[in-house]
């Protein structure tokens, strides 16, 4: 059973940094896909970002594009996603998630097998 915890998230202020990591059991960086889907109030979730199991590429969405970054820790089994800059619309719930395929939009295709059970990330203006 694939299991993920998150954690990091808080409040910050609109400019600054936050990062959020993801420890993962039952699951290996070479057995599929793993990124970061968000969910802001009130909306759709959204996948940010997302590693592929062929060869480690990251790829983002344009909305995070240039200020996040995903990484990972492969003796610990953790995820990581380094948010920079941060604006007030990047307020979300952050799920990290694994899948079969990273597409060059930071989205898990064809969907998501298995959800973290979510960090809150709050940035204010």
């Amino acid at each position: 059973e694939v299991q993920l915890v998150e954690s990091g998230g808080g409040l910050v202020q609109a400019g600054e940094s936050l990062k959020l990591s993801c420890a993962a059991s039952g699951f290996t960086f070479d057995d599929g896909a793993i990124g970061w889907v968000r969910q802001a109030p009130g909306k759709e979730r959204e996948g940010i970002s997302c590693r592929s199991r062929r060869d480690g590429s990251t790829y983002y969405a344009e909305s995070v594009k240039g200020r996040f970054t995903i990484s990972t820790n492969n003796a610990k089994n953790t995820l990581y996603l380094q948010m920079n800059s941060l604006k007030p619309e990047d307020t979300a719930v952050y799920y990290c998630a694994v899948g079969v395929v990273c597409r060059i939009d930071g989205v898990l295709h064809p969907g998501v097998d298995a959800w973290g059970q979510g960090t809150l990330v709050t940035v204010s203006s």
